[in-house]
């Protein structure tokens, strides 16, 4: 809901508790993560979700929520579908998001705290999306959107209120990282620890090919590998620019406008006096007379470093700019000395100025003539960006009176364009040739934000003020390809799960050789391809996680002598891995060490002590999650019968 809004500047608006894995929380804190809205008060009932203290999640607020949680996914990644996201858990975590974020609230007042509606309006009015021309709250499009997004104000403001009051309690809790040094030795140690072991290579393409597939082992190969041939989500985009360049025939300056530009800055263009000075600033008069004295008997940049200071170098300043930087005395003086002469002791707008005038310049008047490409140059970009501004405001005011695409696009006498179907990467997957096109990128992520029903939008294009307006003309869901179109792709495929199937059993086989003791180039002596290569490295090595050698990662985990089967990048084929030698590390002599891991262990801390906190908080409020009713809204959302799953 309220993430909609920040979403269109991708901004925050705080701290939300979303739960991952393992017990460990991730700051998610972006806006609509976990607040709950609508919920009742009472005790459980049929259709009673979760019970939080005296109030209650109904079904309706759920599922509102995973649609809207869906809806987000689907931005990032298309082809998830409902089953899809109920299946690995979606559910689950959007009603611990809705539990959190009213426990804490409810908790929160319970302490005798409060969010002022001073403070709710005050974030909302500072929401980048919502300020208008003018720089202020625009009323107007905030109304506009709510009916978009089918919400109420008191929906907007309510969520704003939860997730400020879940930032008051965890804010201060998130931040607790310290970590005793005795607990990041160890850690810090494990980084230094080295093994060696060596590493087969069994490839896929080494094994028999085979007979041909039969059109049964593709049909059932296709059945059950269906989602590699779906093409995932698609949207039809219709957009219309509003370029800079389209704006140009408006942008040319007249002759009169030129003069009355130069006439209005004639000072700009007088003749002028800059000068280039070398000044040290010092509080105390009678140091600075000290200090001009030695300035005026060698280096000022000497005497000031000698005094404990640093000379400023100011270049190509004017006097006006001059004194309003020191006071109107220094500026006579300095403007008043001759080049190479000192001025100074002189009382600036902070302690005392002394100076060295290192060069003086002068800057003869421009005529007209003279200044007509810079003033065209300013004018012109005045008057493109009043044009662009003024098409913007009316598209702005049309959209607001429930204009659509084609009326907008006849009414400015723009041209529209379609897209292909697009993914929400730019692809056209019926194009295998094209490539996204970065000038569509923000046209795509907008067509991608909307749904269908939904008012065209405008997004920046460029830093020069060009614009589009896009709207969503059609979604093309998520489908596979008939088989008669891939036959020839799922034929190949078929053929190379079965060399990888057959790599796998060599290796396999090899593998349980090497674990009854026999060396691994001997294991694999008469296996076609098969070749074996020493790996070795420290633990710190995988820590990134991030183009680490998969076999060295494997190694880490396994016990010493032991091995185990990989299966290789690419699908390539089967790889045996072998830890031959583990030599602990020891970072006691590594200060730098012990100091990062404390770092990074310590940012955990406070993730632990907020998740604890969060537990704690549900258990005093004794919250009660209805098994039943949700097992029946997770089947609702799948398709499926609760009774069969």
């Amino acid at each position: 809901m309220l993430g909609f809004f920040r979403r269109i500047t991708n901004s925050k608006i705080g701290l939300v508790i979303t739960f991952v894995t393992l017990g460990m929380i991730a700051l998610a804190f972006a806006a609509g993560d976990v607040t709950g809205l609508s919920a009742g008060s009472g005790g459980m009932t049929k259709t009673t979700v979760a019970r939080i203290g005296n109030v209650t999640i109904g079904e309706a607020q759920l599922k509102q929520r995973v649609g809207d949680q869906l809806n987000e996914i689907h931005q990032q990644n298309p082809g998830v579908d409902m089953p899809t996201f109920v299946a690995n858990g979606g559910v689950e975590g959007v009603l611990d998001q809705l539990i959190t974020g009213i426990a804490l609230e409810k908790f929160g007042q319970d302490q005798g705290m409060a969010v002022s509606r001073a403070l709710v309006g005050s974030e909302l009015q500072s929401i980048p999306a919502l300020i208008g021309p003018t720089g202020k709250f625009d009323q107007a499009a905030y109304e506009r959107i709510l009916q978009q997004r089918h919400m109420t104000d008191k929906q907007v403001q309510g969520e704003i209120a939860q997730t400020t009051m879940a930032r008051f309690l965890l804010a201060s809790t998130v931040g607790a990282a310290q970590l005793p040094e005795s607990i990041a030795l160890p850690y810090a140690s494990l980084l230094l620890e080295r093994r060696t072991g060596q590493v087969a290579l069994i490839p896929a393409a080494a094994m028999a090919a085979g007979p041909a597939p039969t059109d049964a082992e593709v049909q059932d190969f296709y059945k059950r590998n269906v989602a590699n041939y779906t093409v995932p989500e698609r949207r039809v985009i219709r957009y219309a620019r509003v370029t800079a360049e389209m704006m140009k025939a408006q942008a040319q300056p007249s002759d009169a406008e030129i003069a009355q530009a130069y006439n209005n800055n004639r000072a700009r263009y007088a003749a002028k006096e800059k000068r280039s000075l070398t000044q040290v600033v010092v509080l105390d008069q009678k140091a600075a007379e000290a200090l001009a004295a030695k300035a005026k008997a060698g280096s000022i940049a000497e005497a000031a470093r000698a005094a404990g200071l640093e000379p400023r170098t100011i270049s190509g300043i004017e006097k006006s700019a001059y004194a309003a930087q020191t006071s109107a005395a220094a500026a006579d003086a300095a403007f008043g000395a001759a080049k190479g002469a000192m001025i100074g002791p002189v009382k600036g707008g902070i302690g005392f100025v002394v100076a060295r005038i290192d060069s003086i310049e002068q800057v003869p008047a421009k005529s007209l003539a003279e200044a007509r490409d810079e003033i065209v140059k300013v004018l012109t970009q005045q008057k493109l960006v009043e044009a662009l501004s003024k098409v913007h405001d009316k598209l702005d005011d049309a959209i607001a009176d429930n204009a659509n695409f084609s009326e907008l696009v006849a009414d400015n006498k723009l041209t529209a364009a379609t897209t292909p179907a697009l993914t929400a990467t730019g692809l056209n997957p019926d194009d295998p040739a094209a490539r996204p096109d970065p000038a569509l990128a923000e046209i795509v992520k907008a067509g991608f934000a909307a749904e269908e029903g939904d008012s065209p939008t405008m997004v920046q294009l460029g830093p020069d003020g060009s614009f589009a307006l896009v709207a969503l003309d059609r979604v093309v869901h998520a489908a596979p390809r008939p088989l008669d179109k891939v036959r020839e792709t799922v034929a190949k495929d078929f053929a190379a799960d079965r060399a990888r199937k057959a790599a796998r059993q060599v290796a396999a086989a090899a593998l349980a050789k090497v674990q009854k003791g026999t060396p691994l180039t001997q294991a694999l002596a008469g296996v076609s391809g098969a070749a074996v290569r020493p790996i070795d490295g420290m633990r710190g090595q995988i820590a990134s996680r991030q183009g680490v050698d998969p076999a060295l990662a494997l190694m880490f985990s396994l016990p010493g002598g032991s091995a185990r089967l990989l299966e290789a990048p690419n699908n390539a084929g089967w790889m045996i891995v072998k830890v031959d030698t583990i030599v602990g590390g020891d970072a006691a002599k590594t200060p730098q060490l012990i100091a990062s891991t404390r770092q990074q262990i310590g940012s955990l801390v406070g993730r632990e002590y907020a998740e604890q906190f969060t537990n704690a908080v549900k258990a005093e409020l004794k919250v009660v999650r209805n098994a039943a009713e949700i097992a029946r809204i997770k089947a609702d959302l799948s398709g499926k019968d609760a009774g069969n799953q």
